[in-house]
């Protein structure tokens, strides 16, 4: 199965030769990019929360102090400014992100349909759904950690979620910067998939994909076959592992990619992941990453997904849980001999149908370019710790996923994947690798690494993310 994913990988990156001849970045002008220093950053950690943006998550009046593009109101479609109204990380609502939650509330670019949004209740939920349920803030005492790692190191306000979806396609683009059935295809894997995810789900599963008009009439098993930043990553022998709550979890990523899973029988037919990638990279459940950094093996390169009860999604979450989950990894890895060669990036996958104000500085929607209709999305926020990393800055540079895989590209001198990586920039307003290292201060949270490395619950994400 090496051979296939190298094979399309060759087909590909000769294919697109001349389309990275000429391309943007997500705010429409030439990426700005600085790659690291040979050896500066010999890890990169990407820890991938769930369903929020910077309105909802990160009011925090010493970031909008220092110019943080927060706003505190927003317009519904009535024309009617809407206070934000304070609540608890853990709510018992959840709100439509599917792709026309986002044509909704983008309209046109006006900001203004957020109301239009539909709203999920879950079960026993009293007096649900709120007055204005979309147009909701997060209580700061509730995400104390987050606010104290966007204060010490750079909070991005202009990082925006590639696709314009939900989690199972997010997740895609975080792994190869694409959610494209096949190498070269014009289309992309757009929603949710019903009936289960990946390469083993089951026979009669079904995802919608999008057409370059920006379509959704047709379906496809939800397994699919390109390159990823992986078989980049093998290719120069960087080690790489992927930690996630459970196999079949639409935010599984490699799950989805046929060379990756390894499935046991041709799919659809196929009941579980059998391939190398898959039993020897990704790791079940996710705490392991925790022992990896402390036991001295951490990957070169690491994607960190968490279980519901941790991941800041709406309508599942407690209210100590996630920003307790991601201090704790980044308090083993500031706390060891990790800490003076890694990035953490800490992002969230999609913005979750809460209200922003900010509209995407691109929206791709003409029939042939890449990615038409369905880049870009909204924004989701973006913190990057490092002891290169700008200590209390704010990055208003125009970001997204692609950023990302585009930084860890550069930082192990590989090429690029020809997806959303190459018309990213590679984060490097974010870093200063002049800069005296930044000495790692642990952070404060509720709940440390003990707890979650014995936290017995199901590791479970929501059935409909």
């Amino acid at each position: 199965m090496k051979r296939t994913a190298s094979a399309y990988l060759l087909i590909f990156l000769l294919s697109s030769a001349a389309l990275l001849l000429n391309l943007n970045s997500c705010g429409g002008n030439s990426p700005t990019k600085t790659p690291p220093p040979p050896g500066k950053i010999q890890h990169v950690v990407i820890i991938f929360q769930e369903n929020r943006t910077p309105d909802n998550l990160f009011q925090d009046t010493v970031l909008i102090k220092r110019g943080a593009d927060i706003a505190s109101s927003g317009v519904n479609s009535s024309g009617q400014t809407i206070t934000l109204t304070p609540g608890a990380l853990g709510i018992d609502y959840d709100l439509s992100h599917a792709h026309s939650a986002f044509v909704s509330m983008y309209h046109g670019g006006k900001m203004d349909g957020a109301d239009l949004i539909p709203i999920t209740c879950t079960n026993g939920a009293t007096n649900c759904p709120p007055a204005n349920p979309q147009f909701w803030y997060v209580n700061p005492s509730d995400v104390g950690p987050y606010f104290q790692l966007a204060e010490q190191y750079t909070f991005g306000d202009r990082m925006f979620q590639t696709n314009q979806g939900p989690s199972f396609p997010a997740h895609q683009f975080i792994l190869s910067g694409t959610s494209a059935p096949t190498a070269t295809s014009n289309l992309f894997a757009a929603e949710n998939p019903l009936g289960g995810a990946g390469c083993a789900a089951a026979p009669a599963s079904t995802v919608k994909v999008i057409d370059p008009s920006g379509s959704e009439s047709t379906t496809m098993y939800p397994c699919f076959e390109h390159p990823t930043l992986t078989d980049e990553l093998e290719s120069k022998g960087i080690s790489w592992r992927y930690y996630a709550p459970n196999a079949g979890s639409i935010w599984t990523a490699p799950n989805a990619i046929q060379h990756m899973c390894g499935p046991n029988v041709p799919p659809p037919n196929a009941t579980a992941c059998t391939g190398s990638d898959w039993t020897n990279n990704v790791i079940i459940p996710e705490t392991p990453i925790l022992t990896d950094i402390t036991s001295g093996n951490l990957a070169q390169v690491s994607w960190i997904i968490p279980r519901g009860g941790n991941s800041d999604h709406p309508g599942t979450v407690t209210n100590t849980g996630g920003p307790s989950w991601v201090a704790s990894i980044v308090n083993a890895i500031g706390n060891s001999s990790y800490w003076s060669n890694t990035v953490i990036i800490i992002a969230w996958d999609d913005w979750g149908g809460w209200y922003d104000h900010v509209a995407p500085p691109k929206i791709v929607n003409d029939g042939s370019g890449w990615g038409s209709g369905y880049v870009y999305g909204f924004r989701v926020p973006l913190i990057v710790v490092s002891p290169y990393a700008k200590p209390a800055h704010i990055s208003h540079v125009n970001h997204d996923f692609g950023s990302i895989l585009n930084l860890i590209e550069e930082a192990f001198s590989l090429p690029s994947l020809g997806y959303a990586d190459a018309r990213a920039d590679d984060l490097s307003d974010c870093f200063d690798y002049n800069q005296t290292p930044i000495t790692f201060t642990t952070i404060n949270a509720p709940l440390d690494a003990s707890h979650f490395l014995n936290d017995k619950s199901p590791g479970t994400d929501p059935d409909d993310d």
